[in-house]
């Protein structure tokens, strides 16, 4: 059994934003966010003691990390961000324009954030007018959600129906900003819940 020091030094390796004590208790099931404190300062007090120039994480440190990046996926995804993630999920490989005619508004920000959180990917280009990204899930995605593969996802009654878009034309100025900077479709509030111009 992995010593906790030996835990949250794993956390903090595989963790691709600064992790807060809370998570670290959360994951770690600590009484409180003072022991969890503590660890750090126990693995500072370690790497001021040792020379190291290489970090690695053990496979039996692996538990640990499924359930950062669960707790990590739970607490940060906004409902917007869901609903992208699932039609990516059972969609993919599929392209913005797509998924904006499913969710009825510009789905720019959303996609950004997944990108960040790297539950989705950039798979490739569409071979349309444009070619416009295509997007799929990723191995964080499935370890997140806790599925082997995308065959795991839960079934769904009906199909996911991409509305057809409009004349091509009308997909590339889609993709295009309009004179003074600003998209024109509507732009969805993402995470933050506010609306951000386009390539903000």
């Amino acid at each position: 059994m992995p010593k906790p020091i030996d835990v949250v030094e794993a956390l903090l390796f595989a963790s691709d934003v600064p992790l807060e004590l809370e998570r670290i208790r959360e994951v770690l099931d600590l009484e409180n966010a003072a022991a969890a404190r503590e660890l750090v300062g126990e693995l500072v007090a370690r790497y001021e003691s040792e020379e190291r120039g290489r970090m690695v994480t053990r496979p039996e440190l692996a538990p640990w990390l499924v359930r950062l990046a669960r707790a990590r996926t739970r607490v940060r995804l906004s409902r917007p961000a869901l609903e992208t993630l699932a039609i990516v999920a059972y969609k993919q490989p599929v392209s913005r324009p797509e998924i904006d005619a499913v969710r009825g508004v510009n789905s720019d920000a959303t996609l950004d954030n997944l990108l960040e959180r790297r539950l989705v990917r950039i798979g490739g280009r569409k071979e349309a007018p444009g070619r416009p990204f295509v997007y799929e899930t990723t191995r964080e995605f499935l370890v997140a959600f806790g599925l082997r593969d995308v065959g795991d996802l839960p079934k769904v009654e009906g199909d996911l129906v991409i509305p057809e878009l409009a004349a091509d034309a009308a997909t590339v100025a889609a993709e295009a900003p309009t004179v003074d900077g600003e998209a024109q479709a509507q732009q969805d509030p993402g995470s933050g819940g506010a609306v951000e111009p386009a390539g903000s």
